[in-house]
C-alpha cells in the first residue's frame, strides 16, 4: 500500500510541474539574452550579430560583436538601416532608422536547446535600397508554430551597403561594393555559431528571401564566402544570372568592379569630399541624401567572383536543393502605363542588336498591348528569366534538386493578378495587416504554402502528407507548381524566355569580347 501511495504522489508531483519549458533565455556571442514568450513561441528581437558599422567601420566588412555585461532584454526590434522612402508602407515598424543596424531576430518553438529544429533565415527585399527585418510582414511566429526556428536579418543598404571606390578596394585588398552581402554572410556565421542555443540545428539552415532578398539568396549560392553556411535555398522573385552591366543595357543590374568604382568616384564628388576619411566623417543622413541611388551588389572578384551564369557553368557554386518561383504579374508593381512608341524606344535603346527579336516577342501595337508588353518584359528580365535560368543551371550542373512555383492567386487587394511581393504574406502566414482582409481561400493557400516550405526546410523536398504533388524541375520535364488552383503545369512564358536567353547569351559574348 505504501508503494502505491508513493507512486501516486510522484504522479501528482509530475502533473504539478510544468510539462513543457520554453527556451526563453540564451547565451550567444556577446552575452546573455532574455526573450519574450507568447502563445508557445519565444521571440528574441534586436540581437546584434556584428559591431555597429559607424565612424571608421563605415564601408568595412562587418566586425565582431561588441560584448555586453548584463542580460540583454530582447523584446524590441532594432533600428532599421539607413534608407530613403520605400515600398514598405503600412507594414513598416515605426520610424527608428540608424546606421547602427546590424541586428537579427529569432522566433523559436523549442522547449529545450537540445531539439535541433530546422532553421529558416529570412533576407528581406527592397531593391538593395530599402527594407527591414522588423516589419510585421516578416514576423516569424506562424512559421515557428510549424516546428522551425525562424531568423530575420538586416544588412546595410544603398550607399552604405554597396558603395565601391578605389580607396575602399585598396584598403580591403580584395575589391569593394558588397558590404551588404558580407553582412548577410556574417549573420549566417552567427546562426551557425549560436542557433543551437535556441533549439535550432546549425547543420540544417535554409536561407530564403523575396526580390532583392531572393537575389541575395542566389548570390550566396554563388559566393565562396558562404560555402557551408546553409543547406537549402528558397528564392521568391529573385535570381541574378545576367552578366555585367557597364552602362544602361536592358535587363542588367550588377556592375563589374571597375565600373562601380567609377561611380563611387562620382559619389564622392557629389558629396564634396576628396578622400575616404572625409566621406567617413560625414553624418549618415548627409551621405544618404547626397549619394544618389545607383547601388547594387558588385562583381568584386571576392564576394561575387564573376557572372553567376559562368560560375554555375563551371560548377563553381554552393550546390543545395533550391525552391524558387515568381508571381504571375510581377511587372504590374513597377509599370503603370505604356505606349507603342515608348515601348519600342525603350527596347531599341536597351537591347541593341536583339531589339527586333524582343519587339516581335512582346506584341505592342496598341496602348493595351504596349502596357502589357512593358509589364511582361520588366517581369521577365527581372524575375522570370533569372528563375528559369537558375532552375536549368542547378539541374544541369548540380546534384541537388530544383522545385519551381508560379503564384497565380488573386486577392481582394490585387484582383487583376499576383503582383511582385504578393507571395510574402503566404510564405509567412501574415495575411492580416493594414488595409487587408484575407478570405478563407487566402488562409487555405497560406496554410498550403507554409506546409510546402517547412517540409522543404526539413528534408530538401517540399512534398509532404496532404499536399498536391510538386514535381522536381528537370531540363527534359520543365514543370512548375502553380498556386491556386494548386497543381503542376508546364513552365509558362517559354517562347518569351527563350528570346531573352538568346539576348543574355549575346550580352555575355559582348562582355567576353566575342559577340558577333
Amino acid at each position: 500500500m505504501k508503494r502505491i501511495w508513493l507512486s501516486a504522489l510522484a504522479g501528482l508531483t509530475l502533473l504539478a510541474m510544468p510539462t513543457l519549458a520554453q527556451v526563453s533565455k540564451a547565451t550567444v556571442t556577446g552575452g546573455k539574452l532574455e526573450g519574450v514568450v507568447a502563445d508557445g513561441i519565444a521571440s528574441f528581437k534586436g540581437i546584434p550579430f556584428a559591431a555597429p558599422p559607424v565612424d571608421d567601420l563605415r564601408w568595412r566588412a562587418p566586425q565582431p560583436v561588441v560584448p555586453w555585461r548584463h542580460t540583454r532584454k530582447a523584446a524590441r526590434f532594432a533600428a532599421y538601416c539607413m534608407q530613403g522612402p520605400g515600398l514598405i508602407g503600412p507594414w513598416q515598424a515605426g520610424s527608428n532608422m540608424s546606421e547602427d543596424c546590424l541586428y537579427l531576430n529569432v522566433w523559436t518553438p523549442a522547449k529545450s536547446a537540445a531539439e535541433r529544429l530546422p532553421v529558416m533565415v529570412s533576407i528581406h527585399g527592397g531593391g538593395f535600397a530599402v527594407g527591414m527585418a522588423g516589419s510585421a510582414l516578416f514576423d516569424g511566429t506562424n512559421l515557428a508554430k510549424r516546428g522551425v526556428v525562424v531568423v530575420t536579418i538586416q544588412y546595410r543598404l544603398n550607399v552604405f551597403g554597396f558603395l565601391a571606390h578605389p580607396e575602399l578596394s585598396k584598403e580591403s585588398g580584395h575589391g569593394s561594393g558588397d558590404f551588404g552581402l558580407e553582412d548577410q554572410i556574417a549573420a549566417l556565421k552567427w546562426v551557425r555559431t549560436n542557433i543551437a542555443a535556441f533549439g535550432g540545428d546549425p547543420a540544417n539552415v535554409t536561407i530564403f528571401g523575396e526580390s532583392a532578398g531572393g537575389m541575395s539568396v542566389s548570390m550566396l549560392c554563388a559566393s565562396p564566402l558562404a560555402r557551408g553556411l546553409f543547406a537549402k535555398a528558397v528564392s521568391q522573385s529573385g535570381g541574378s544570372f545576367a552578366g555585367p552591366k557597364f552602362a544602361d543595357e536592358g535587363g542588367m543590374n550588377v556592375f563589374p568592379l571597375a565600373t562601380a568604382e567609377g561611380y563611387g568616384k562620382e559619389v564622392f564628388a557629389a558629396l564634396g569630399v576628396r578622400d575616404l576619411a572625409a566621406a567617413r566623417a560625414l553624418p549618415a543622413a548627409v551621405v544618404l541624401k547626397g549619394a544618389g541611388n545607383r547601388f547594387w551588389p558588385v562583381f568584386d572578384g571576392y564576394v561575387l567572383p564573376e557572372d553567376q551564369y559562368l560560375l554555375y557553368q563551371a560548377d563553381k557554386f554552393n550546390d543545395t536543393p533550391i525552391l524558387i518561383g515568381t508571381n504571375a504579374d510581377e511587372g504590374a508593381l513597377f509599370v503603370k502605363s505604356g505606349t507603342p512608341e515608348g515601348f519600342e524606344k525603350e527596347v531599341r535603346e536597351g537591347y541593341g542588336a536583339k531589339a527586333d527579336a524582343i519587339l516581335a516577342a512582346y506584341p505592342h501595337a496598341t496602348i493595351d498591348e504596349a502596357f502589357k508588353a512593358s509589364k511582361d518584359l520588366m517581369g521577365d528580365t527581372s524575375f522570370n528569366w533569372p528563375t528559369w535560368t537558375w532552375a536549368r543551371l542547378q539541374t544541369e550542373h548540380g546534384k541537388s534538386k530544383a522545385f519551381v512555383y508560379l503564384l497565380q492567386h488573386r486577392t481582394a487587394q490585387q484582383p487583376t493578378g499576383a503582383w511582385h511581393g504578393a507571395d510574402i504574406p503566404f510564405f509567412f502566414g501574415n495575411l492580416a495587416g493594414p488595409g487587408t482582409s484575407p478570405s478563407p481561400n487566402d488562409r487555405e493557400l497560406a496554410d498550403q504554402v507554409m506546409g510546402y516550405i517547412v517540409d522543404f526546410a526539413r528534408t530538401g523536398d517540399p512534398n509532404g502528407p496532404g499536399l498536391p504533388a510538386w514535381p522536381a524541375f528537370s531540363a527534359s520535364d520543365q514543370q512548375v507548381l502553380q498556386f491556386d488552383p494548386t497543381g503542376a503545369i508546364p513552365y509558362p512564358y517559354l517562347d518569351r524566355l527563350k528570346v531573352l536567353d538568346d539576348y543574355y547569351a549575346w550580352r555575355r559574348a559582348q562582355a567576353a569580347g566575342t559577340a558577333q
